[in-house]
């Protein structure tokens, strides 16, 4: 993998074929190496030392096969070993409407009830309200306050606005716990959706005493026509089978990278359709309305606790409007799209798109998980 980080410690989950179970391991010299033992059967055991780095560092540990191999695998196929979602206990949740810009089509969706042939009209009486850019507006702000009063002086008053621009952020469950897809794996679209789209997305992980350990890539595939519709669709919007692609691992916080690089972090996204359509996308984190370790706060602490912690996506500036087929439709996902996710830091998470009917079934939960762990004797 030419675009995979050579620097850095990295931790992540591979399917064992001959254990019919999970793996934890790390990377070393581009070669997987299963670190599993009794004193840390999950990743979630890791992450709640209190030297997560140290101890994945001095790991003893047995070498599985080169990076590259594991990159070229189907997860599809448990007959062979192949890479997970790094995250395994750890609740799966979401920050949305995070970054101003992107706010704006969320309004969008919202106004056009989620069919996107009115979407155009939309967005352009949007844009001569306000402008084309809202970068560094800072959520909770005068300033957001008298764009969220023009919005609503126009007529455009937005659930969206709330949680874009106002005091509270916007936290959902985006998965339930073990159903996550990893790297190569396909990702789901509910067949009722016709209007959807990928949301490049960073992702941090956090303990249960609220830390941020280490952050990787998701993919937080949105249905905009189901969300449109209502807000109190979100759950089907989002949680679906396969909609939820984290990895490929997760990088820990070190001495070269923390949670400043993850502020200033660009993710660059291409989807790659068989028709031969082909898009590029753009999502700076240094434009996020709200800060991550607010989001973390605003999610975990004394009203609300996570005893396997959380990794927790922090949204997306990234929302499509170029026309894939009919013009002023924007984007729309077809099957077998390609969508690859990529950041210096991070490596890239490679998806490729199909039904969630046709998807893998999740079957793997968390009493398989348990009862597979007793069996290798490291529970």
């Amino acid at each position: 993998m030419s675009d995979f980080p050579q620097n850095g410690t990295f931790l992540g989950r591979v399917w064992d074929a001959d254990a019919r179970g999970p793996s934890v391991v790390t990377l070393r010299d581009n070669h997987l190496v299963d670190i599993t033992s009794a004193d840390a059967p999950l990743v979630r055991d890791i992450c709640e030392m209190e030297d997560p780095l140290g101890y994945v560092r001095s790991a003893p540990g047995t070498t599985l096969g080169s990076l590259e191999d594991f990159l070229g695998r189907s997860p599809g196929d448990l007959s062979q070993s192949h890479l997970l979602a790094p995250c395994d206990l750890q609740a799966v949740k979401a920050c949305g409407v995070t970054f101003a810009n992107s706010m704006v089509e969320r309004v969008i969706e919202e106004q056009a009830a989620g069919d996107p042939s009115k979407a155009l009209a939309i967005r352009e009486r949007v844009v001569s309200l306000i402008g084309t850019s809202l970068n560094n507006v800072e959520a909770g702000s005068e300033q957001a306050q008298k764009i969220k009063e023009a919005f609503i002086q126009e007529g455009i008053w937005s659930q969206y606005l709330e949680v874009g621009i106002g005091p509270d952020a916007e936290v959902f469950s985006k998965a339930q716990v073990l159903s996550s897809v990893g790297y190569g794996a396909e990702v789901g679209l509910h067949p009722i959706s016709k209007w959807n789209n990928p949301e490049p997305e960073a992702v941090l992980v956090v303990s249960s005493a609220a830390r941020i350990v280490g952050a990787t890539l998701g993919n937080d595939v949105n249905l905009r026509d189901v969300e449109g519709r209502s807000a109190l669709l979100l759950s089907k919007a989002k949680d679906n089978n396969a909609s939820c692609a984290i990895g490929p691992f997760i990088r820990l916080f070190d001495e070269e990278y923390n949670l400043d690089d993850v502020r200033q972090m660009d993710l660059q996204m291409t989807v790659s359709g068989e028709d031969g359509f082909e898009l590029e996308g753009l999502s700076s984190m240094s434009q996020i309305s709200r800060d991550p370790q607010e989001l973390v706060t605003q999610t975990i602490g004394r009203h609300h606790q996570y005893p396997d912690g959380l990794v927790l996506f922090l949204g997306t500036l990234f929302a499509p409007t170029k026309d894939r087929d009919v013009p002023g439709e924007g984007f729309t996902h077809k099957l077998n799209d390609v969508v690859s996710i990529s950041n210096a830091d991070l490596g890239t998470l490679r998806n490729t798109v199909n039904l969630s009917t046709k998807c893998a079934e999740w079957t793997f939960g968390v009493r398989a998980l348990m009862q597979n762990l007793s069996e290798r004797k490291l529970i």
